[in-house]
């Protein structure tokens, strides 16, 4: 096994795992780090949509006890039933979106223009959002209403275009509906199970003739490096947001589209896509 190749993906599982819940956009995060490295080819490519599979299931740990009574208590629990019935709300808006427009996002808008412009909208969009938001009005997942959820599946469903974050724009969503914080987060968490599962499963069934025997060593690395790391993530996003806002995240997101832009410019990166 290739101690260069066993690095990098160790270094991209961890890029995956911090980035993929938080309002920063993994995608572009992957793209440039991935670039760096010199592993963005179809097997890279590859390797970044498998990782994706262990940080899902870091959140599935994470919320193991509730996730866990949900499905014991499914056939008989309304509050049960309506958690199930909001996420599958909630998840069709991107779903039906997706089947719809993903070859003409992947042809028109992974390149570094609109991913930086991605990034730097998002963050704008965070900072005019957290000065408007009021008094939240819904303190509990249980206590989201399908069209809370329906309208948290429509701004998730904005996260198709490149650097948008799928995270964040379901937060703040979430905020806008009235959402507190910690409750926003803890939605836009569970709602990336079916949401990751199904774009994560298509994608990989879509490129599974390139998986190799050879590959499953490096692939455990990434997976490992990616799962630890996104529980990592998640904990700490929870615990943060208890007591603060999203405008760091906000002002990272403005500094790192302009830094895209600067090595698209500049041509310190090469671009899928250039």
């Amino acid at each position: 096994m290739d101690p260069i190749i066993v690095l990098k993906a160790l270094i991209l599982g961890v890029v995956e795992g911090l980035t993929e819940f938080l309002p920063v956009s993994s995608t572009g995060h992957l793209v440039v780090v991935g670039s760096l490295l010199n592993w963005n080819d179809e097997k890279g490519k590859l390797f970044e949509i498998v990782i994706q599979l262990a940080a899902i299931l870091a959140v599935c740990w994470q919320f193991r006890e509730r996730l866990s009574r949900v499905a014991r208590t499914l056939a008989g629990d309304p509050a049960s039933q309506r958690f199930v019935f909001n996420l599958a709300l909630a998840f069709l808006p991107a779903a039906l979106l997706g089947v719809t427009f993903a070859s003409f996002i992947k042809r028109h808008l992974f390149a570094p223009v609109p991913v930086a412009l991605a990034f730097i909208i998002g963050g704008i969009a965070i900072l005019i959002i957290e000065r408007s938001v009021g008094r939240a009005r819904i303190g509990d997942v249980d206590a989201i209403k399908p069209a809370d959820a329906l309208w948290v599946g429509v701004a998730q469903a904005l996260s198709m275009i490149p650097g948008t974050s799928r995270s964040g724009a379901t937060i703040m969503g979430g905020l806008l509906r009235g959402l507190s914080r910690k409750t926003a987060t803890e939605f836009s968490f569970f709602l990336a199970i079916p949401t990751m599962f199904a774009a994560t499963g298509y994608e990989l069934f879509k490129a599974r003739h390139l998986l190799e025997g050879g590959d499953l060593a490096v692939i455990g690395v990434g997976s490992l490096a990616s799962f630890v790391s996104a529980a990592f993530a998640v904990s700490a996003l929870l615990k943060y947001v208890s007591g603060h806002d999203f405008r760091v995240f906000a002002w990272y997101r403005i500094a790192f589209g302009v830094l895209i832009l600067a090595s698209w410019h500049f041509q310190w990166i090469h671009w899928q896509g250039d």
